[in-house]
């Protein structure tokens, strides 16, 4: 939930905000709190937010480092199956690109939006909002890359991809042997790391450093 801030809100720090439940729309003071704790409504008890979860340099290693796990779980490949001394490996790509000859255009077109695709462009847009925040600046559009990710978010399924790529080797163990490649670790590493950013990437500290960028009196602050 993002809040626009105030016209005086740089010239009268001590303000306090206020917050509308996004449930029954009550409007209430924002108040600081200490580190995983939870404000709640006062109306119906909706969770409102929570204290700070994790610095700026953190949250941009975790989204570094998946990145850094998606492009090698899309550079190698998942597995090699050795069937009757002949080796065959494929990549996430080329899954894609086999169950569109195999007839199956529409699972096809699913597992690279939402496996691919939009992973892609989740990371991405993360890099492009954190990193010209951790040098003092605010990148361009950030509000509309800001609503992308939220908007994006749901339709990222890395998880069921993986779990379908188990079920499918599982399947074809019994028919040849399989070896995991380097990019089903690195996919696995990458959901895991995707999802401590996830959990630890708070919409109100992020808009609160944003506030700070432009409060500041440099007048440098790529506003």
């Amino acid at each position: 939930m993002q809040i626009e801030p105030k016209p005086d809100a740089c010239r009268v720090p001590t303000q306090r905000k206020l917050l509308a439940c996004p449930h029954c729309d009550l409007l209430q003071f924002e108040v600081d709190l200490a580190q995983h704790h939870d404000a709640h409504c006062a109306r119906c008890d909706a969770p409102l937010y929570r204290g700070t979860r994790a610095r700026l340099d953190w949250m941009i290693a975790l989204t570094l480092g998946s990145a850094i796990l998606f492009l090698v779980s899309n550079l190698f490949p998942i597995a090699v199956l050795k069937m009757a001394g002949a080796y065959n490996t494929t990549t996430l790509a080329g899954t894609v690109l086999a169950l569109h000859h195999q007839g199956r255009p529409i699972v096809a077109a699913l597992m690279l939006i939402t496996a691919i695709l939009i992973p892609a462009c989740e990371l991405g847009a993360m890099i492009y909002m954190l990193i010209p925040l951790r040098a003092g600046r605010i990148a361009p559009g950030v509000p509309v890359c800001f609503r992308f990710v939220r908007a994006a978010h749901p339709w990222s399924m890395t998880e069921v991809c993986l779990l379908g790529v188990l079920v499918t080797l599982a399947k074809l163990s019994d028919m040849a042997i399989i070896i995991p490649g380097i990019a089903l670790w690195a996919f696995a590493g990458m959901i895991a790391l995707f999802a401590a950013l996830r959990a630890s990437f708070s919409v109100r500290d992020f808009w609160a450093w944003i506030d700070a960028l432009r409060c500041a009196p440099s007048t440098d602050s790529g506003v």
